[in-house]
């Protein structure tokens, strides 16, 4: 990475926080790989903290990217339900699992089921109040669940199943109530790979601030090429 793109900066705050990426910042502290960034992806993925006011180093976003491959941007959870529940036309949300059992198929509240009862898929409702109806998701557990390379449920996906498919289901329906706020967040669950595992569970990082002063720059992202 030459000197020239070190020097660019990305600045924003978030409420009386200052956030400032550089690309040397993005590719040690969130990146945290020897798979080296592209400019462009740098921009993308500052440019999307920087409109959607997320912070890296509270776990909000995430850049993974390995060997040659396409960098992934990918946001937590509670992200996007912090906002979707800070814009106004929020009216309250509904999720739960879908189960199987003796009686046929169920859509229940919650993550609750027997040990008899098959799990298929999980539901979620998210209304707004400029809505008259609200938005309404299902998802199939075989269609969104996470499998390595042998076919086998990943950790998280066989020991937490249920908890893991009623998430999916909601974060897509608060991506669909709120496009305006939400657009491009893309979840963890819904992005994982067997070569770009889970990362909830890094730690909480501060933001460095042992860093050279850099050149503060706009980007666009109509400079990416």
């Amino acid at each position: 990475m030459s000197n020239e793109v070190r020097e660019l900066a990305v600045v924003y705050k978030i409420d009386d926080n200052e956030v400032k990426l550089t690309p040397k910042i993005v590719q040690e502290y969130i990146v945290g790989s020897d798979s080296k960034i592209t400019l462009p992806e740098f921009k993308f993925f500052t440019e999307l903290c920087k409109v959607r006011k997320l912070n890296p180093f509270l776990k909000e976003a995430y850049l993974i990217k390995y060997g040659n491959q396409p960098a992934q941007i990918v946001v937590g959870k509670d992200a996007i339900l912090k906002r979707a529940i800070k814009n106004p036309a929020f009216n309250g949300r509904e999720q739960g699992i879908i189960v199987k059992n003796k009686n046929g198929i169920e859509e229940r509240k919650g993550t609750f089921r027997l040990k008899d009862e098959e799990l298929v898929g999980a539901w979620a409702k998210v209304y707004r109040k400029d809505w008259q109806y609200p938005v309404y998701i299902t998802v199939s557990f075989d269609e969104v669940a996470q499998k390595k390379s042998n076919g086998e449920l990943n950790i998280n996906w066989a020991t937490k199943s249920a908890t893991m498919v009623e998430k999916v289901a909601l974060v897509r329906a608060l991506r669909e109530a709120f496009v305006e706020d939400l657009g491009g967040m893309i979840d963890e669950d819904e992005a994982w790979t067997e070569n770009a595992p889970r990362v909830s569970g890094s730690p909480v990082m501060s933001q460095p601030d042992a860093f050279e002063e850099p050149i503060e720059a706009e980007i666009s992202l109509d400079e990416v090429v």
